[in-house]
């Protein structure tokens, strides 16, 4: 049988293969979940395409057409539809639309619980079994789509149900391995689904071509089952846990975390997180981050389509520059933020509350110059960008601050916050289509975007008069509280340090078995 060695894995610093395998978590999960978009145009037969003469900022040379005449027709393109391999579907748009629906009916109520779930029986099989269980029924989504559309959109119901446990026990994971002053690095690895985003739309289309939109499902159910196996080998829920850490890396982890981190299968102390002023706080702020991405990501395009009559969601690269910009600014402001809080020169209060100027108030702001930019292209897409470029600051304010508040129950925070934020992406899309009802001039996409930039802003707001990055009473539970009473800070301390030679003496016993794998 051959032998795989894998010391070259194992020479990594642990926390580099945890960022690596965070990153690629992501990038899974939204593989898994935005596939389907690019899939239903090879399975549904395209109608003929109508070319619209006319928008705003539409030239009409001759001046003899009417704004009631802008949306008027004047060519048609009929297309024939493209062989493309699997068969095709005659699905209806509502039809379509319920398939693509289904995979949000359940997530945010996963997304409430997966916290809790990772809380108490650890993020690292948490996320291992929803994500084989996404995998599975990735590969039955072509036998679900012959069967009957029903078919598919229950096997998407189940992928959104799977999907929604994967962020909330990501945040369990960093906060148990993240020592304060890389976590903001560790964050901005939770970006990885932007990139998978792009990564996946670009791929999925020579797939559709050359092999049939079936393979565009087994392909990502195949790769996320090989990253399954490197996620059970590199990952643990602990450094205490991990067989192949250093010493000295543990000692690192340990020493940074202090005593914040308890694990603990009791229930969240709901109670105090509702009547918490602080978490409140950032719940809003995290609102108001998920309303401004809802709203770029909705309204940006179809305002530049409408309005100025580029199709932005049609230019592949163009698309994709708000969410590569989204990561690459994370990664900075991530990297930033760590190195101002190791040098010491802000508070963790300061530092979450200074970079919301950047993560929520810069780009309300520049929603609104958007407004002002006339019929220029080019400069509207440079304020989409640029406002979602900044906004990848959240990496240091609304995307951390529940580590602050509880580390023990970051999971179950994040979830609750992400659960009431998440309604946001209901609510842009009637706000638009109100005040557009009658049209798509810049006179009636002007409220709009000022309600969009007003979110963002009054939340930024909000947070910096009442919110904090002082950790909360809260954090510890009762449990935690009963076994700590009678113990000293030496006693902490002599506990901690038998945990790593726990760790020390299982490193003797384990690492020379454990860096060669038989298959």
């Amino acid at each position: 049988m051959p032998v795989i060695n894998l010391k070259i894995i194992d020479i990594v610093p642990v926390r580099v293969n945890l960022w690596i395998m965070i990153f690629t978590s992501c990038w899974v999960v939204y593989m898994l979940r935005v596939n389907m978009s690019l899939n239903l145009i090879a399975m549904v037969p395209q109608p003929a395409k109508n070319i619209s003469i006319r928008n705003q900022c539409s030239p009409d040379p001759k001046g003899v057409l009417n704004d009631s005449l802008r949306h008027v027709d004047i060519a048609e393109i009929k297309e024939a539809p493209r062989q493309i391999q699997g068969g095709s579907f005659n699905w209806s748009k509502d039809q379509q639309a319920m398939i693509l629906g289904s995979y949000f009916w359940c997530y945010p109520i996963t997304s409430l619980v997966g916290g809790m779930a990772a809380e108490r029986w650890g993020p690292r099989y948490v996320i291992l079994a929803t994500s084989i269980m996404s995998a599975l029924l990735t590969v039955v989504s072509p036998a679900a789509a012959r069967l009957n559309y029903i078919a598919l959109v229950i096997v998407r119901f189940f992928l959104g149900f799977a999907g929604g446990f994967m962020y909330p026990a990501l945040h369990v994971l960093v906060a148990r391995w993240a020592p304060p002053e890389e976590k903001g690095k560790f964050i901005s690895a939770l970006m990885g689904g932007t990139l998978g985003t792009v990564v996946t739309w670009s791929l999925t289309g020579p797939l559709l071509e050359r092999y049939g939109w079936p393979s565009a499902f087994y392909v990502p159910a195949a790769l996320t089952f090989i990253w399954c196996g490197f996620w059970w080998y590199l990952v643990a829920d602990t450094p205490t846990e991990h067989p192949r850490i250093s010493i000295s890396e543990r000692k690192y982890i340990l020493d940074a975390l202090g005593d914040k981190i308890k694990k603990s299968k009791g229930l969240p102390p709901f109670k105090s997180i509702c009547t918490s002023f602080p978490f409140l706080a950032m719940v809003i702020l995290h609102f108001g981050n998920l309303w401004g991405l809802y709203f770029i990501m909705t309204v940006g395009p179809k305002f530049v389509s409408s309005v100025l009559g580029f199709e932005l969601t049609a230019a592949g690269v163009i698309s994709a520059l708000p969410y590569l910009a989204r990561l690459f600014m994370a990664t900075i402001f991530g990297a930033v933020g760590d190195c101002i809080l190791a040098k010491k020169l802000m508070t963790t209060t300061v530092i979450r509350k200074f970079f919301c100027l950047f993560s929520h108030v810069l780009p309300g702001v520049l929603l609104v110059l958007l407004m002002y930019t006339g019929c220029s292209t080019a400069l509207s897409v440079a304020m989409i960008t640029m406002s979602m470029g900044f906004n990848g600051a959240a990496t240091l304010t609304n995307l951390q601050n529940h580590q602050d508040l509880a580390p023990n129950f970051a999971g179950t925070l994040y979830g609750i916050a992400n659960f009431i934020g998440s309604t946001s992406g209901f609510f842009t899309p009637m706000i638009t289509a109100y005040f557009t009802r009658t049209g798509d001039s810049f006179d009636q996409w002007r409220p709009v975007f000022f309600v969009g930039a007003s979110v963002y802003v009054v939340s930024a707001i909000f947070f910096i008069l009442f919110g904090t990055g002082n950790i909360q009473d809260w954090n510890f539970s009762e449990s935690g509280k009963n076994e700590s009473k009678g113990k000293t800070k030496t006693d902490d301390a002599n506990d901690m340090n038998e945990a790593s030679k726990n760790g020390q003496i299982r490193d003797l016993k384990e690492m020379p078995t454990s860096i060669t794998t038989r298959t």
